[in-house]
């Protein structure tokens, strides 16, 4: 039996039943032509061997592990820029796993534990990403320009101890061309976890507003462990209502943990119920059932979200569990009528806005200080502004951004480490021009919370019409990446499209504005960015269809419009952003 050390290639074809089952013939085709003019060429060229192909997938050896991640470097560009042109949900994408290992020689075959991680490790890759073994690592890193990112140790199917796997960083190139994927995501370098909806198993429809916040206050007490990665509220919420599996859910948020509960509420008791999982295996590892008079709801929070803690994370010490707390009124009416408030804020609609207000002056008139509740006050001034729910709003801009600064200055000032005040806050500023308070109330957001999607939201936002694009970018990314499945993700495409646009790419600019216009075709900001790209790019039938399509959304929107409802401190960047509007043909 002979034996050699060798550095294996894995690959397959990302989401290759679906494409085969939307066009096989044409599918097979693409696929053929792809392999024979780019991939057999860059492995011959870094001197590897295809040892056999596997239908979605190829099995190559180099005897060099160098060449075989330059290999896969130039094998995701090359892929990337020949597919760029394709339908989205038509494009060709591979996911590459390198490891280096003794395999067995059997022919032209190979055999064995080498080929196997080879195989784990591509499974572990994203869309267009490589994963490769601590061994291979060891062995390319000061050899290749390429930077990686430690994933820390990770469990390999039928590969008995953990085996450490590092991925290559991806490239702007690569990561325009394929947006994020909820597609199997990996699991963070850290203790992961979502917070799933617990049922309200009260027989009551109206107490649904008591379930979700117990469910929001643990996900936000939890996300102020820095050593913990938590899926965002929004992601979670994705599956109120609905039959789970416990490992499609892990998989799809990229978690190795998932918590998941029911609460059941009377006139004076509560009872909860909660269970965490391991995703993978869906075995259960731990579970607890709490019966409380309602008048120790928070010291029950704090008492559950501790216990979850212990459980994932044995190490953390009580200093850590105390910054988990939050600050809470004394008074639950005060609770209650916040959760409900935020309930119809998230409607983001006129009507539901002022059922939230009077929720929201019902909490403080029992809690005068209490943070959540004046920044809600706040945030629904910033939605009036940015959305102008009707004429006369529109007019009173000004004095509706002085009033919202005032709220969420009371709510900062009330508690100056609730993220939601500093958020709304830094959000305002931001409109109002204030760019370099913006940013420093943006930024402690994330430092109070670095897992709030919402937090790297609202830097990104910053960072765009402060000068700072690029470092815009990175921060939408970071969203979408906590929140996956977020129902909002079309925010966080529409900003990206934005900032793409102010960094002229775009090309990648329409493709994002695009998604925000599929996740809610209702919302006219990311029609503006797509026109402005659109205008930029001289593609003038298809900008008239954009404009077209913006006006038709938001019939009394002009470039004026940009002038009342954003601030940008580089006066080159309105004008470059205006000038791709007027290009694209909307009127002044």
């Amino acid at each position: 039996m002979e034996r050699r050390l060798v550095a294996i290639l894995a690959a397959d074809v990302v989401g290759y039943t679906r494409l085969m089952g939307a066009d096989e013939t044409g599918t097979l085709r693409r696929l053929t032509e792809l392999r024979q003019r780019l991939l057999e060429p860059t492995i011959t060229e870094h001197h590897g061997r295809v040892v056999k192909l596997m239908g979605d997938g190829l099995l190559v050896e180099f005897a060099s592990v160098v060449d075989a991640l330059t290999c896969a470097v130039a094998w995701q560009k090359g892929v990337t820029a020949r597919e760029t042109d394709a339908d989205e949900d038509r494009r060709l994408r591979f996911r590459i796993g390198v490891n280096l290992g003794d395999v067995i020689i059997e022919g032209d075959d190979i055999h064995g534990d080498g080929v196997n991680i080879a195989a784990r490790l591509e499974g572990l890759a994203e869309p267009g990403g490589i994963c490769l073994s601590g061994d291979a690592f060891r062995q390319t890193r000061g050899k290749i320009e390429i930077e990686f990112e430690d994933l820390g140790e990770q469990k390999l199917k039928n590969v008995a101890e953990p085996f450490r796997v590092y991925r290559v960083a991806a490239d702007r190139s690569v990561a325009a061309a394929f947006p994020p994927t909820t597609d199997h995501l990996p699991l963070p370098d850290k203790p992961s976890i979502a917070i799933l909806p617990f049922t309200n198993m009260s027989g009551d429809p109206e107490q649904e507003y008591f379930s979700d916040g117990i469910t929001e206050d643990i996900i936000t007490a939890l996300s102020g462990f820095r050593s913990i990665f938590v899926i965002a509220r929004n992601s979670s919420f994705v599956y109120k209502g609905r039959a789970k599996d416990i490992k499609q859910v892990g998989q799809e948020l990229g978690v190795r943990y998932v918590l998941e509960g029911s609460v059941r509420k009377s006139v004076s008791r509560v009872r909860i119920t909660a269970q965490l999982i391991e995703a993978a295996t869906s075995n259960h590892l731990w579970a607890q059932r709490y019966d409380r008079v309602l008048e120790d709801v928070f010291e029950l929070q704090d008492e559950i979200t501790e216990t979850i803690v212990a459980a994932i994370e044995p190490e953390l010490g009580s200093a850590e569990r105390e910054r988990a707390r939050r600050k809470s009124p004394d008074n639950l009416d005060a609770w209650e009528s916040y959760q409900r408030g935020m309930w119809h804020a998230y409607k983001m609609n006129s009507e539901d806005g002022a059922l939230a207000v009077n929720y929201f002056h019902k909490a403080l008139a029992s809690a005068p200080h209490y943070a959540p509740a004046l920044a809600g006050l706040a945030y629904l001034n910033f939605q009036k502004v940015i959305f102008y729910y009707s004429s006369p709003e529109r007019i009173a801009r000004e004095a509706l951004l002085d009033q919202a600064i005032e709220e969420a200055t009371d709510a900062v000032q009330a508690d100056d480490r609730d993220l939601f005040a500093q958020y709304v806050l830094g959000r305002l500023f931001a409109l109002k021009g204030h760019f370099d308070k913006a940013i420093e109330r943006l930024e402690l957001a994330v430092d109070l919370n670095p897992n709030s999607a919402l937090a790297h939201h609202g830097l990104g936002y910053a960072y765009t019409f402060s000068g700072r694009p690029a470092e815009a970018v990175v921060e939408f990314d970071r969203a979408l990446r906590l929140s996956p499945k977020d129902p909002y993700r079309w925010a966080f495409s529409c900003m990206r499209a934005c900032a793409l646009v102010l960094i002229k790419d775009y090309e990648d600019a329409v493709a994002w504005g695009q998604r925000g216009i599929r996740d809610n075709p209702q919302m006219f900001w990311s029609y503006v960015h797509v026109a402005a790209a659109l205008g930029h790019l001289g593609r003038k039938k298809e900008a008239t269809q954009a404009v077209a399509e913006l006006l038709g959304v938001k019939p009394d929107f002009s470039t004026d419009t940009i002038d009342e409802t954003v601030r940008f401190k580089d006066p080159a960047d309105r004008e470059h952003f205006l000038d791709g509007l007027r290009k694209a043909g909307l009127s002044e």
